[in-house]
């Protein structure tokens, strides 16, 4: 687990570590532990996912009512899932658990938004198993690629996520007419972002991963081969750069 360096927290002839500024700074800088801000949010959100679930089918799934409270259970999971990331980020609360955590609390109100929704028949099976498929499949991408970098998240995959979360809140609330209308096309917009941007994490995957086996080759061959390895490295790894910007 991710915690705060000795010397951040006092002492006798410790050197300190600056800490943000403003007193959450501060304060979260000597509690990068367990329970800091960000994983609190992130346990919240996890809890939010059977919660929601339950509200959505309470009368048998189709009560307004009902459904706003779901809705609201949904809002703010999303909301948190905003805010803890940068959070921990910001003022150094990272820690292991966030980090298993977050990405599972994300994907878990997603799906479970999704599939309620289905099973209520208000929204295709086939959309669900498009973003759900997508969902999964570039976290085994993302897992496939680990040892060799991190692929960053994208502003198209920022978009994909607000379109999707937008569009899901739309369907759990009973809307009628109009608005009835924009929510099936706030659909169809995270659809098309959710296969376009999943199309791009897989090339970026696929040129990571290039770019590992030829900086190993690489290695290898200035290990095993000296001077004359080293050329060969260096050769590799202008082919490594050339391929990444194709």
């Amino acid at each position: 687990m991710t915690g705060v360096p000795a010397s951040a927290a006092g002492g006798t002839g410790a050197k300190r570590v600056p800490a943000p500024k403003g007193k959450l700074g501060a304060a979260a800088v000597n509690q990068a532990s367990l329970w800091n801000i960000a994983n609190i949010l992130t346990m919240v959100r996890l809890v939010l996912v059977p919660a929601f679930v339950v509200l959505l089918f309470q009368d048998g799934g189709f009560d307004p009512a009902w459904r706003a409270w779901a809705w609201a259970a949904f809002a703010v999971a999303m909301i948190t899932d905003v805010f803890d990331g940068h959070l921990a980020r910001t003022y150094n609360l990272v820690t292991d658990f966030g980090k298993i955590a977050d990405p599972i609390a994300d994907k878990a109100i997603m799906a479970a938004g999704l599939i309620s929704l289905s099973v209520l028949g208000d929204l295709p099976w086939w959309v669900t198993s498009v973003i759900l498929f997508r969902e999964t499949g570039i976290t085994l991408m993302r897992f496939w690629v680990i040892r060799l970098a991190v692929i960053p998240a994208s502003r198209g995959g920022k978009a994909k996520t607000l379109a999707q979360g937008v569009a899901v809140g739309m369907y759990v609330l009973a809307l009628t007419g109009p608005l009835a209308t924009l929510r099936f096309w706030v659909m169809a917009l995270a659809v098309v972002l959710t296969v376009l941007t999943g199309l791009d994490y897989v090339r970026d995957a696929v040129l990571i991963r290039r770019r590992g086996i030829v900086a190993q080759r690489a290695a290898q061959a200035h290990r095993h081969g000296g001077t004359d390895g080293s050329g060969e490295a260096d050769e590799a790894g202008e082919s490594a750069a050339a391929e990444s910007t194709r």
